[in-house]
């Protein structure tokens, strides 16, 4: 009877750790999201719909520019998880593409820009260590892993896009009885 009353404090206590959890980042977490998601609403206000609007058409008018500059940009000013909401600039069919990009530039780009990403820091910081300890350079590490990183999410991204497309013309097809193109 003992074991059941133990089993039974544990299944309790993960609960209240989860709670724990769930109240550090509604007070931690949250509010910086909801100040940043304004800072950034205000200043698209102030810059002007239309004109970000417009930049943000320039710089995804090729795939060249919408999966390297575009998320590049997103997560420099933006940081992680804000940068995601440059997704609402682009029509829905590039959205996908879009995520995929960003997510996987989280990494890269901490190396030179720690504030696009710092919860991630610790795993830059773990490797700088060790290159640091072989007396190697970590900015050229850094600068290495920033344009890795821009060729892995150009590649994602066009790849994810013509995935994309490839599901929408099949479900549309689907749809419609008949061939769709996107």
């Amino acid at each position: 009877m003992e074991t059941l009353g133990v089993l039974a404090a544990g299944f309790i206590a993960l609960f209240h750790k989860g709670g724990e959890s769930f109240v550090g980042m509604v007070t931690t977490m949250l509010p910086t999201l909801i100040v940043l998601i304004t800072a950034v609403n205000a200043l698209i206000n102030i810059i002007g719909a239309e004109r970000v609007d417009r930049f943000a058409r320039l710089t995804t008018k090729n795939i060249i520019l919408r999966y390297s500059i575009f998320p590049i940009l997103a997560m420099f000013f933006l940081g992680n998880p804000i940068a995601y909401s440059f997704g609402r600039f682009l029509p829905e069919k590039y959205k996908p593409a879009f995520m995929d990009s960003a997510i996987t530039f989280c990494h890269p780009i901490t190396g030179l820009f720690p504030h696009a990403n710092p919860a991630e820091l610790f795993v830059w910081l773990g490797i700088a260590n060790g290159i640091t300890q072989l007396g190697l350079s970590t900015a050229e590490l850094a600068v290495r892993y920033f344009i890795a990183g821009v060729i892995v999410i150009f590649i994602r991204g066009v790849l994810t896009e013509k995935i994309t497309l490839y599901m929408l013309r099949k479900s549309k097809s689907k749809l419609l009885g008949e061939n769709f193109s996107a």
